[in-house]
Formats: C-alpha cells, sequence, structure tokens
C-alpha cells in the first residue's frame, strides 16, 4: 500500500517501508498528535518520536521488538503525556534538547544541534530549531537511497511554521528553517510533523515569503 500519512485519533497507523528504516506513525491523544516510531531493518532496533499519549497504544506499536531511544522534539506537554509510561515499561532512554529538559516529566538526557541519534544501522541528525520552544528539534534520517526524511516536531507544518509568541521567536523560527533546514535540504525532503499531514519542502518552498510577511 502506498505511503500518505495520514492517521486519524484512534485509527489504523501508517507504515512507509525504506529500505533500512521502517516508519511508523499513528495519531494519538485529544490533540492528534503524531508518534514516529522507526525500526531498522536491519537490526530490528526501535527510536520513538513524540511518546505523546495513550502510552498502551503505543508500547503495543512496540511490540516484543523493545525500544532503544524516546525523543521529545519539544516541551510542550502534548508530545510527552506518554513519556514516563513509556520509558518505565521498556527501559528505553529519554532524549531531549537541553534546552527544553526542565519541561519533561522525567530526567532525560540531552541533545544538541549536530548530534546524532542511532537507530541501529541508521542515524538521525539532531537540528535545533529554535522559536516555537527554546529547544525544539527537528530529527533527519538521509535515506541511502536519496530521499531525505524530516521530523519536525511542532517547528514545521504543511502551511507554515509552529506557533511562537513574540516576534522574536517568529523571526528566529524562520532564520532557522530558512537557515537549517530549506537551505540544506532538497526540495524532495518528505517532512513528518508533529500534528496532521506531511509534505515535501518543495511544496513549501514557494511559500517562505508569505510566512515572513504575515509573521506566523
Amino acid at each position: 500500500m502506498t505511503y500518505s500519512g495520514d492517521v486519524t485519533p484512534g485509527g489504523p497507523p501508517a507504515v512507509r517501508e525504506l529500505d533500512a528504516l521502517t516508519i511508523t506513525k499513528v495519531s494519538v491523544g485529544p490533540m492528534d498528535n503524531n508518534a514516529y516510531l522507526l525500526r531498522c531493518r536491519h537490526t530490528g532496533e526501535q527510536v520513538l518520536i513524540d511518546a505523546a499519549n495513550e502510552a498502551p497504544r503505543l508500547l503495543e506499536l512496540v511490540g516484543d521488538g523493545g525500544l532503544r531511544t524516546v525523543v521529545t522534539t519539544h516541551q510542550h506537554m502534548d508530545h510527552w503525556v506518554g513519556l514516563e509510561e513509556v520509558v518505565a515499561k521498556t527501559g528505553a532512554r529519554a532524549l531531549v534538547h537541553a534546552d527544553d529538559a526542565e519541561g519533561l516529566p522525567i530526567e532525560a538526557q540531552t541533545l544538541a544541534d549536530g548530534d546524532t541519534v542511532p537507530v541501529g544501522d541508521c542515524t538521525l541528525e539532531v537540528i535545533h530549531i529554535k522559536g516555537h520552544t527554546p529547544g525544539s528539534v527537528a530529527l533527519l534520517y538521509r535515506d541511502p537511497a536519496g530521499t531525505p526524511h524530516l521530523f519536525t516536531g511542532d517547528s514545521l507544518f504543511p502551511g507554515g511554521p509552529g506557533r511562537t509568541t513574540d516576534p522574536e521567536s517568529f523571526r528566529q523560527v524562520m532564520d532557522d528553517l530558512e537557515g537549517k533546514v530549506f537551505g540544506r535540504l532538497p526540495d524532495d525532503t518528505w517532512f513528518y510533523p508533529g500534528h496532521g499531514a506531511d509534505s515535501t519542502l518543495g511544496a513549501e518552498r514557494p511559500h517562505l515569503g508569505e510566512w515572513r510577511a504575515r509573521g506566523w
């Protein structure tokens, strides 16, 4: 079945099979949060991006394969409601950017821009995108087959950046998106946000000027 990235609360996951990595996307909780389970197809090692809610459902998704790591993209509560239970029951390590660590309900190891997170034989690059929160991160997987895959949390959605609370934070998130994401990655980069549908950088790139002008 062709992957579309369309998921609904309580509905079935969407699964994307890359050559070396399987991406399973599921919507959880009352705020339609996306959680992403990544599995290395060679080693079976698994990493969860945002244990957002419905811990029992996420644990069922993890299954018997075990969970190495949970990465929280940012400190907002709707992205970590299930974190404590998932970590307690799997023994996974929790990771978050240092600037958002105090916002989590459990102690986590801290990340910085440019760090890497292993998923078995695959690697995620940490991209710090300040603005939506001080420590928001995106996670980049450069598929050897070609297309980059980017997990953006609430920093980038189809139609614009995530919500900011003041003009300086908006300027910061736009600067980081333009410099660290759109300025580095090609149009075919597929991105997976913290809520809702996926998109590509090519579909969004023509609107960067519009986003700057409108201020959100």
